[in-house]
């Protein structure tokens, strides 16, 4: 299937632009009135088109730009990574209608905009750390206590029997990468990982 995924923040804006799309889609998935904040496997029509690529349905995929596909730099390469190993063609149109593949091969310019994208995320996320660590100083400076509340220690067995920890280290023996599973599950990659350090023992790679 060729499918048009496009979304708009409002429910006012009725997506007048999209009708300068003439193309042909086998289906057209419109979310409406959401916003780009929610994680792209949250949105109603985010998660049919999830549903139609773990059937196998879907060979091509058309957006009007990246940013349609995530609320933010890491939603939206959770997204690719999980389409590009699902091969998953992706077209975007506002870059020249650029793909994701040229003749059934990743394009090479299509790695370098993921690199620099992925240099984007690490960049906010070193940002969000040091903003972390700093409203923890000022936290302790005014007297706050950080750490579990007396009584809320939790084991490793604890922690690896809770539905979502059992969720990703089902995923995990199936060879998901961590990027798919925290777009799968919608968890932290720290939680990934903190399963696969506890997990260890059972042979799973990190």
């Amino acid at each position: 299937m060729r499918i048009s995924y496009r979304r708009t923040s409002t429910i006012n804006q009725s997506g007048e632009r999209f009708k300068l799309d003439k193309s042909n889609y086998d289906l057209i998935l419109f979310d409406k009135g959401v916003s780009g904040k929610i994680p792209f496997i949250e949105r109603e029509k985010g998660k049919e088109l999830i549903q139609l690529v773990e059937q196998g349905k879907v060979k091509e995929l058309v957006c009007e730009d990246l940013s349609k596909l995530g609320r933010n730099t890491i939603d939206v390469l959770s997204t690719l990574q999980y389409l590009d190993e699902h091969d998953v063609n992706v077209v975007v149109r506002n870059m020249g209608n650029l793909q994701s593949k040229v003749s059934g091969k990743k394009n090479p310019i299509w790695n370098l905009i993921t690199s620099v994208m992925s240099s984007l995320y690490e960049m906010e996320r070193e940002n969000i750390l040091e903003r972390t660590q700093m409203g923890r100083k000022m936290f302790v400076m005014n007297g706050g206590k950080l750490g579990r509340k007396k009584g809320t220690n939790e084991n490793i067995q604890t922690f690896l029997n809770k539905p979502k920890s059992q969720s990703i280290i089902k995923y995990l023996k199936m060879g998901k990468s961590t990027r798919d599973i925290s777009f799968r599950l919608g968890v932290s990659t720290s939680t990934i990982y903190k399963v696969k350090q506890y997990y260890k023992p059972q042979n799973i790679e990190i």
